[in-house]
């Protein structure tokens, strides 16, 4: 069994520690953006597909106590680091944090570590000096002196999922969206409207939820590349969790947006999204074309926020608005945010969830919250806002 992390949004760290549970793996902790769990090869590969709310999951290659540099080089190069680092890899410290800890230089933290780990691979492996070029990565965290050393196994982070070719002018991360449904309750048998679906994000996130479809089946992993890695074994999971995809099940998604080409994006995203569920593998061979079949897919149109109209008496509006901070213009934001009241006069009995970076959006829009989560999207600080159920007259 390995010890693992996956990172995640702050503010996620319940529901990425839900998914982690559903999927039969031994949650350890968390906290800060960070889930530890247990997990064999197998449970390692179904994690790196499965999750939908994990930017990265890190192997802990190595737990000790480092007092000072000296400690720190010996504890790193005590780990048999051939065992996890084949000949062929270079050697990537690509990140350190360090908190309430003596050591706290990072870039000497940096030095020493890439240090000691070379010399124990080169004196493994009989070489003088690591091959440039591909590289294993490696971060380093400090917490009050305790070092944990982590091997990156996504390689791309695992909000690309290979279904967008474009994201617009302000893309919200796809786990951050999958955080955004989870955390609101929203589940495939109520219908799902986003009026700012900009490239399709959180529409397509829900599609794929729907579709059991595992986020991650159609791209490829760093762990591979490792000595530990399996391809024979990746290759099976993968056609183990293809084979729960499932377009029959009911999908009352839906996402509009002003901008003509937004909705264009969405709409060639969705057939990068079906094509991946699919098992294929969009834009290599594969020529784009608009899916076949009778199962429902999600809607998109170009329609204004203000003209949307709920297409069912009741559902979840999740959304993803203008954010000041993103597009450079507060202002404008604000005023969208006033606009907004007519979501309580268009979509009477829906639930509403929105993300934005604005601590003052309630007194724009009207009404205070019935729920307010922090959580970020990539480096934002943005807040989670919760309406249980709009109504006429009302914010």
């Amino acid at each position: 069994m390995w010890i693992a992390m996956a990172l995640c949004a702050l503010g996620a760290e319940r529901v990425t520690s839900n998914e982690l549970k559903k999927l039969k793996l031994r949650v350890l902790d968390s906290g800060f953006g960070r889930v530890r769990f247990e997990a064999d090869l197998a449970g390692l590969y179904r994690a790196l597909m499965a999750l939908r709310t994990a930017d990265r999951l890190l192997l802990e290659a190595a737990r000790f106590e480092a007092l000072d540099f000296e400690g720190l080089f010996e504890g790193s190069r005590g780990i048999p680091w051939e065992d996890f680092i084949p000949r062929e890899k270079g050697l990537l410290v690509s990140k350190v944090r360090s908190n309430r800890s003596r050591l706290e230089a990072v870039t000497s933290i940096q030095g020493v570590v890439h240090k000691a780990v070379a010399d124990r691979l080169c004196n493994a492996y009989g070489v003088l000096r690591l091959p440039d070029g591909d590289a294993a990565e490696l971060r380093v965290y400090l917490e009050k002196d305790q070092v944990s050393l982590l091997l990156d196994l996504s390689g791309a982070p695992l909000f690309k999922r290979g279904y967008r070719s474009e994201g617009g002018t302000a893309p919200l991360r796809e786990t951050t969206a999958a955080a955004m449904l989870l955390l609101s309750g929203w589940k495939r048998k109520f219908p799902l409207y986003d009026p700012f679906c900009g490239s399709g994000t959180i529409p397509l996130e829900g599609a794929i939820y729907a579709w059991d479809m595992a986020p991650g089946i159609g791209r490829s992993f760093a762990l591979s590349g490792l000595s530990l890695g399996d391809r024979t074994l990746e290759t099976a999971i993968r056609e183990e969790l293809l084979a729960r995809v499932n377009f029959e099940n009911t999908i009352r998604i839906y996402g509009s947006d002003a901008d003509p080409r937004a909705v264009s994006q969405a709409k060639s995203n969705l057939i990068r999204a079906y094509e991946l569920a699919r098992g294929e593998n969009p834009g290599k061979g594969i020529r784009v074309r608009p899916p076949e079949g009778r199962f429902p897919l999600p809607d998109f149109r170009l329609i204004p926020m203000k003209k949307a109209r709920a297409p069912e008496p009741e559902g979840f509006i999740i959304t993803n608005p203008p954010y000041g901070k993103r597009l450079g213009d507060p202002q404008e934001a604000e005023a969208v945010y006033r606009e907004m009241r007519s979501l309580a006069e268009n979509f009477p009995g829906w639930k509403l969830g929105l993300i934005t970076d604005h601590p003052g959006f309630e007194s724009h829009f009207g009404r205070k919250a019935d729920s307010l989560r922090k959580i970020t999207n990539g480096a934002i600080p943005s807040y989670f806002y919760e309406y249980h159920q709009l109504s006429a007259g009302k914010g």
